[in-house]
């Protein structure tokens, strides 16, 4: 199964960690041939190009720079979203790791379009590696002018502001990413106003994650049009798909949206399962999306595609089980997660998520009974779709298509007296 490694551009080229190999591999191409362009067309090929957020939500991303108001008589800002935190979801890091310069020239690109002289890049706290390469890669841009004073020409000046969080997952979410980044509480804000208009400091900000503004090198270089005949006409482009779980070859893999199916990256590219396995499930887009089943394997990995099949694509972090997994055990560890990373802000998401561990917890230790499936029906439509974020839809969709698609198992769970703990991956037909 071919992949296309525009992204990971560091899978095709060597000495990426410093700038000269970087641009020996073709960066800064794509900075060129923006500058070359006003930033009014800059945009244009935003938007043509089709390329859709990367973080999660798929919002088109040229269309979100456009929201951005002209001439507001304030700074404009643009944030990317390093702080990736969503379990299963590991493609971020790799570019940090591998590709930085790739990243700091997508972030130049998009500043550009959008009137934008300091971007800054949240990197999530537990990243210390990631943010001695940022620090490197940024100092070097600074030092050979690529930033600073005239980055985008004689009398442009941009650079780049990195900052650490400190390991809260709510972060991610990008209005809470804005007041930690103000150092306040990282905590959602009411929208509107929305962060094209009222953003970082009050100020108009275009917030993409690293995936997205690493995409743009490429786009700008080789032009929109190439970009937007890979894949679907509504899901161009490529996709990094983070895969872990019960597979042989966990690890990243850049696809072609719509050209690959859940089967094809689990089985062929992912390495399938152990020896006298058989799927179970996944998790196509990180841990809070619906589960898919075995019905599903040859859905075709794009937005429309998996949203067809009752999923998201999310952030691409295709978890897998298999038959020797437990569903119910997998949810109320879920569970545990975004209970522990409630911000707490909203009631319906602080209690809510709490009660979803507290009675999944029961069933797996072999205290449920067939009334909490009722109890756990009950709190879903209280705590989605009634909060700031989405954190609280997060904590309820894997939860809930797991008792829709695997009911018996949980009535099992609760008849047979609990969960045992599955045996560990590296231990086959034990």
């Amino acid at each position: 199964m071919p992949q296309l490694n525009s992204v990971y551009r560091h899978r095709e080229f060597q000495d990426l960690l410093t700038l000269s190999g970087y641009e020996r591999a073709g960066g800064w191409n794509g900075l060129k041939a923006t500058l070359e362009m006003s930033p009014d067309d800059a945009l244009y090929a935003f938007h043509r190009s089709g390329l859709r957020g990367r973080g999660g939500a798929g919002f088109p991303m040229g269309r979100k720079a456009s929201f951005l108001p002209k001439d507001s008589g304030r700074p404009t800002y643009v944030v990317c979203n390093a702080d990736e935190s969503e379990p299963g979801t590991f493609k971020d890091r790799e570019i940090l790791d591998n590709n930085p310069f790739q990243l700091v020239e997508g972030v130049a690109i998009a500043s550009y379009g959008v009137g934008c002289e300091r971007a800054y890049i949240y990197v999530r706290g537990e990243y210390g590696h990631q943010w001695d390469v940022l620090l490197r890669a940024i100092a070097e841009c600074r030092a050979t002018g690529r930033l600073g004073p005239d980055a985008f020409g004689p009398g442009a000046p941009f650079d780049i502001t990195l900052y650490r969080g400190a390991g809260a997952y709510i972060c991610g979410e990008e209005t809470a990413l804005l007041e930690s980044l103000e150092g306040k509480r990282g905590q959602p804000r009411l929208k509107p106003p929305y962060p094209a208009v009222a953003g970082l400091y009050d100020c108009p900000t275009l917030i993409n994650n690293v995936e997205t503004l690493a995409a743009l090198p490429p786009i700008m270089h080789r032009g929109a049009d190439w970009y937007a005949a890979l894949g679907p006409e509504k899901s161009p482009g490529t996709k990094i798909f983070s895969v872990s779980g019960h597979v042989l070859k966990p690890g990243n893999y850049e696809i072609v949206m719509g050209e690959t199916t859940l089967r094809d990256l689990i089985f062929d590219l992912a390495g399938g399962l152990r020896d006298g396995r058989e799927f179970k499930a996944c998790w196509p887009g990180g841990s809070s999306v619906p589960v898919l089943t075995a019905e599903h394997l040859d859905t075709p990995l794009d937005y429309e595609s998996l949203a067809g099949a009752g999923s998201f694509l999310g952030s691409g972090g295709c978890i897998v089980m298999d038959d020797s997994g437990c569903i119910v055990r997998a949810s109320w560890r879920l569970a545990h997660f975004y209970r522990h990373e409630s911000c707490g802000k909203c009631t319906p998401c602080r209690e809510g998520t709490g009660w979803l561990e507290k009675i999944l917890g029961r069933m797996v230790h072999g205290e449920g009974r067939l009334e909490d499936l009722a109890m756990l029906e009950s709190l879903f439509g209280r705590i989605s779709g009634r909060t700031l974020c989405a954190l609280a839809d997060g904590a309820v969709a894997p939860v809930q298509s797991a008792l829709e698609l695997f009911r018996d198992d949980f009535e099992r769970v609760i008849e047979q007296g609990g969960s045992p703990v599955p045996e560990p991956m590296g231990v086959i037909n034990a």
